[in-house]
């Protein structure tokens, strides 16, 4: 095992990044984006690739490769990998091996959720994991670790992508830039006729070897543009693989269809869907142009419906187009203002239009509503210039009877043109009998060939596709025998694939079944992740399903760990059930409200003096532990964790006696602002013109979040609602698997009341973040705002019940308090026969203040000084009149609770302090969110929530008073 050493040298595994696009099309290889170079230290070498073997099977429409590496670090620094990749469209990632003690062991499928916590975690104690995840879009991450000094490291990557066809071959392009620094790559080719090589300077020698064909690539056979097409010869007859896997036969079929293509017939009514989110700045709108007025010229007099796509869809604006001149449109559409994130729901398909295009990247990331449905006789066809969501946009457009089109450039025009202008043959049923579960790679032929795939009832199918070409319907039989069918290892990768397209044109509805497909075939989705551990009891501890090779050893030790994880479970639910037992002796004791004596009054006036001057240095940190509990009555004193009932509030009584009502409160904020410089000049701008003088200013130079949380704050004061959500809303288009930067649009989406559009952000980063309590308790906190209290409850339930880390002390208790708030003040009765009874009963509070924050291992503080000048905070968690403060966090997030059950007359200063950091911050500052009630936990209950960032250690702000009269 080797410790983990702080820093990572991306370098060192860049030459992976050229390896991964292996079966992508033959006739365009995806552009690659490295990621940032982090330079060696002075004297190391970076690791190298050592040698190389490839490994390409081909059949049933598809390419499978293997791809095996072996590195070198000759340096004396160990190594970590991080590295980011997109794929062309249509490739999956099926397979993730690292070698483990000089052998290699196969990744498992996880949940995407639980790899990244698994991760996370093991990574923090030292240990050798590797993960493959997916990013967004067509954008994947390897992180492997580590390359220790002097020693080598095997990796290997199998890829699964269909085969393009091109005359009488199948083809597949090899990248083989990556090879350039050996002397020879080995490469053997598993095919069902002999294969060629072409696009290299010589002509290498293609030997037969066992059932496939072996090439050894030299220096010299390595193309200079890094890039040779591997082409193996195919007839034109139904081809038919099969694949038996756990008493199951799959199969999947290449299906020639006879028609070419024909000018289709333009609806008369179309609709435009035009991204105009910020990320559409990028897209080649001057492509985009010339393949619309290739279209109007085809359509000649239209009527033209603009939806423009941002973080809210505009209303649709109308457009007459005579003889195909669309000139007022296009001036239209060249004076769009990209900016905010992408929804791909929040319009309705009008019933007068015939199809709709729509231009984008298909990265929708803002707000919780689904793409709408169309009718039967609507189409949908998606044109994508630029990086994205390639998988979605094809299923988009196929559910909807269109096709999805790919203009990455100039030299893709022509049959971006012909593919929107002319229609093809069209499967539009399937059937049959002795098969099931079937599914179609499109129902448009590629390149005259239709895929499908399903699985056999018993040896023998008969199947039927019903095939529209120009508006005549032809029916295809096609037969499938067990026993005169060629047999392989693809046919059930195949379907998976098929099925995992369709689902991918609502991915978060399908979020589930995209999961489970990933996991049963072990690809990589949207949902699911490959994971290699090295210890058996980390796959024992964080039950993870183990790789065949240690199978039996990790059931062994998952025996052994049964009994005592349920005995676990029962102490921890046992230690919080203690700790709210003590909350609840500390709610029910009655602590001193008159004046306090006056040498003890004079030392905290003084005290809260020097930490209300921005200049003081805090007090010195005292024990972690909190301060000693008075006496309390006697009867909570003696009483057993068992005779805590369900109960609702209690009737308070103040300090002034019996029957008095409990004394009014009022929340005042401080407004804060941002004393940065860009901030400063939007302040500065007369009415009406912050969003044109921001427009300015993010286009003049590249920004940074911070900038997009100023300039909303900005327009929000001015009035301007909508345009801040706007603004706001790039933090969407920022950063797709950011999680510190959606925390952070989160909460300023809550303290904007659109927790509509906090919900869904928040359970992204719940996906990303499953480790941290606070991603749940975030969560949960937005559901009950947003009226969904069950599910609240539901999630605040798992803080409680949750195994976490040592540095979320007592974030339990805090949710606890939440929990029964929100069960108390629900206008109708929710669930909670799945709660501990002993942890059910309401603590309402005259005031509570809470402090949470997005950046991880930081230390901020919430300080409240009461009229008395004592202040309580994590020094002094226990005031003398009965203010009660919640554990110091020191390592991130919070939250950090303040809590009092009666409150004297009088102000109670809130401050927030920036004590320390410890990582690189996401927005140039920590953001703060303050959340201040009064009568919490009682129908009178009044909220105020404030965000705000502090940048400086040592920084204090004054946020607000509560106000008791």
């Amino acid at each position: 095992m080797c410790r983990r050493l702080p820093g990572f040298n991306i370098r060192t595994l860049l030459c992976l990044i050229a390896l991964l696009p292996l079966a992508a099309s033959a006739q365009r290889v995806p552009t690659i984006v490295a990621p940032p170079l982090v330079i060696a230290d002075a004297g190391d070498s970076p690791v190298r690739l050592e040698s190389a073997q490839l490994h390409v099977e081909t059949g049933a429409g598809v390419a499978r490769t293997t791809i095996d590496m072996t590195f070198r670090n000759p340096a004396s620094l160990v190594r970590e990998g991080n590295l980011q990749f997109p794929l062309a469209p249509g490739q999956q990632i099926v397979g993730f091996a690292l070698d483990i003690d000089g052998a290699l062991r196969d990744a498992v499928p996880v949940p995407k959720d639980r790899g990244r916590e698994v991760f996370e975690t093991i990574v923090r104690e030292g240990v050798d994991p590797g993960l493959l995840e997916h990013a967004a879009g067509d954008t994947f991450r390897l992180r492997v670790y580590p390359f220790a000094p002097g020693g080598t490291r095997r990796v290997r990557l199998v890829l699964l992508a269909p085969l393009q066809r091109d005359g009488r071959a199948d083809t597949v392009a090899l990248p083989l830039s990556f090879a350039r620094g050996l002397d020879q790559v080995e490469l053997t080719l598993a095919t069902s006729a002999r294969p060629s090589l072409t696009g290299l300077p010589g002509q290498p020698s293609i030997t037969p070897s066992g059932d496939g064909w072996r090439v050894s690539l030299r220096k010299a056979d390595l193309p200079q543009s890094g890039t040779a097409t591997l082409r193996v010869p195919y007839t034109r007859r139904p081809a038919v693989q099969l694949e038996q896997r756990n008493g199951a036969i799959w199969f999947v079929a290449d299906v020639p269809v006879d028609g070419g293509t024909s000018a289709r017939e333009l609806p008369r009514r179309i609709g435009l869907l035009w991204d105009s989110s910020m990320s559409g700045r990028a897209r080649p709108h001057a492509l985009e142009f010339t393949l619309l007025d290739a279209y109007f010229r085809a359509a000649g007099d239209v009527e033209v419906e603009l939806v423009r796509l941002r973080d809210v869809a505009e209303a649709p604006r109308r457009f007459g187009i005579r003889r195909g001149d669309w000139r007022a449109l296009r001036r239209e559409l060249e004076t769009t203002v990209y900016d905010g994130a992408t929804a791909g729901g929040g319009w309705t398909s009008s019933a007068d239009i015939g199809e709709y295009l729509l231009f984008g990247d298909g990265l929708f990331n803002h707000g919780a509503d689904a793409f709408p449905v169309f009718a039967n006789d609507q189409r949908l066809f998606a044109i994508q210039t630029t990086s994205g969501d390639a998988t979605r946009l094809a299923a988009l457009a196929q559910a909807r009877g269109g096709h999805a089109i790919a203009l990455q450039d100039a030299a893709a025009l022509p049959v971006a043109i012909r593919s929107l202008l002319e229609d093809a043959p069209r499967l539009v049923s399937l059937g049959g009998t002795g098969a099931r579960d079937l599914v179609v790679e499109s129902h448009v032929p590629a390149n005259g060939t239709l895929r499908i795939a399903g699985r056999l009832d018993g040896a023998r199918a008969a199947l039927q596709l019903d095939i529209d070409t120009h508006g005549r319907t032809q029916r295809l039989p096609l037969t499938i025998d067990a026993h005169r069918s060629a047999h392989g290892a693809l046919a059930v990768l195949q379907w998976a694939r098929f099925q995992l397209a369709a689902l991918q044109a609502e991915p978060e509805r399908n979020r589930m079944r995209i999961a489970a497909l990933g996991q049963r075939f072990g690809i990589v989705t949207p949902g699911t992740s490959l994971l290699v551990l090295e210890r058996v009891e980390d796959y024992v501890r964080f039950d993870i399903d183990a790789p065949a090779a240690i199978a039996d050893a990790v059931a062994v030790a998952r025996q052994h760990a049964l009994t005592s994880k349920r005995r676990d479970r029962q102490t921890r639910l046992d230690a919080v059930a203690r700790g709210w037992a003590e909350r609840i002796a500390w709610w029910e004791h009655e602590f001193p409200k008159d004046a306090p004596p006056l040498v003890i009054a004079e030392e905290a006036r003084a005290t809260s003096g020097a930490a209300q001057s921005p200049a003081a240095p805090p007090p010195p940190p005292p024990a972690p532990a909190m301060a000693p509990m008075p006496m309390m009555r006697a009867d909570a004193a003696e009483m057993s964790l068992d005779a805590v009932q369900v109960s609702g509030s209690r009737l308070r009584e103040d300090a002034a006696g019996p029957g008095t009502p409990a004394p009014a409160a009022t929340i005042r904020l401080q407004p804060w602002q941002s004393d940065d410089p860009l901030a400063r000049r939007l302040r500065e701008a007369p009415a009406g013109e912050v969003y044109a003088r921001y427009l300015d200013i993010r286009d003049a130079d590249t920004q940074g979040t911070a900038f997009y949380l100023d300039a909303a704050d900005v327009l929000q004061r001015r009035g301007e609602h909508a345009l801040a959500l706007r603004v706001l809303s790039n933090l969407a288009e920022l950063d797709l698997d950011n999680p510190h930067v959606l925390r952070v649009l989160a909460y300023r989406l809550r303290e904007l009341e659109r927790d509509d559009l906090a919900v869904p952000v928040l359970e992204r980063v719940l996906a990303m973040r499953p480790e941290e309590p606070q991603s749940l308790r975030d969560l949960a906190i937005a559901f009950a705002a947003a009226g969904d209290r069950q599910r609240a409850i539901d999630l605040l339930n798992e803080v409680v019940e949750g195994e976490w880390h040592g540095r979320f002390a007592e974030i339990e208790l805090t949710a606890l308090v939440e929990l029964n708030a929100i069960v108390a003040t629900a206008p109708s009765r929710l669930d909670t026969s799945h709660i501990d009874p002993r942890l059910l009963r309401n603590l309402p509070l005259d005031l509570r203040a809470v402090l949470s924050w997005d950046s991880d291992d930081s230390d901020m503080d919430l300080w409240v000084t009461d009229p008395d000048g004592d202040k309580a905070y994590y020094g002094n968690r226990l005031t003398r009149q009965g203010a009660r403060m919640s554990p110091d966090f020191t390592r991130g997030y919070g939250p950090e609770e303040f809590a009092l059950r009666d409150a004297k007359p009088g102000t109670y200063r809130v401050e927030a302090n920036f004590f320390g950091q410890r990582q690189q911050l996401v927005t140039g500052a920590t953001t703060l969110t303050l959340w201040l009630s009064t009568g919490f936990g009682t129908a009178a209950q009044q909220d105020q929530r404030i965000t705000l960032r502090l940048s400086d250690a040592r920084e204090t702000v004054f946020v607000g008073a509560f106000e008791v009269k």
